[in-house]
């Protein structure tokens, strides 16, 4: 299944230890796009978690699974992101609308990389 949207909040990285060793889970809500936008709260857990694409402003598509599980008669819902892919809506970064910078004629055909 899969989600769309733009992410409008990141929750803190959450860490701890386990049975099976150290653990991280970072959460963040996406919002849909629509007539009636819906906002979802996905985790992210291990090294899926990709830091450079979980951002505020970034409109993304998170492949996920939801399961319900019971504890103690109340029923929980998890929506967890197995893969997240960026799709280069940042609206907020800082260099936004610089794609199109001109490269100034001194410095064209210029190439100071040693190899």
């Amino acid at each position: 299944m899969e989600i769309s949207g733009n992410i409008i909040q990141v929750l803190p990285l959450q860490t701890g230890e386990g049975r099976n060793g150290a653990w991280k889970k970072q959460d963040f809500v996406i919002e849909t796009e629509g007539q009636y936008p819906k906002k979802v709260c996905v985790s992210m857990w291990g090294d899926k978690i990709d830091a450079s694409l979980i951002q505020v402003g970034q409109s993304v598509t998170a492949s996920i699974d939801i399961e319900s599980r019971e504890y103690n008669g109340r029923w929980y819902t998890d929506v967890r992101a197995w893969k997240i892919d960026g799709q280069g809506g940042m609206n907020n970064a800082p260099d936004a609308g610089m794609g199109n910078a001109e490269i100034p004629a001194s410095l064209e055909g210029e190439d100071d990389l040693p190899f």
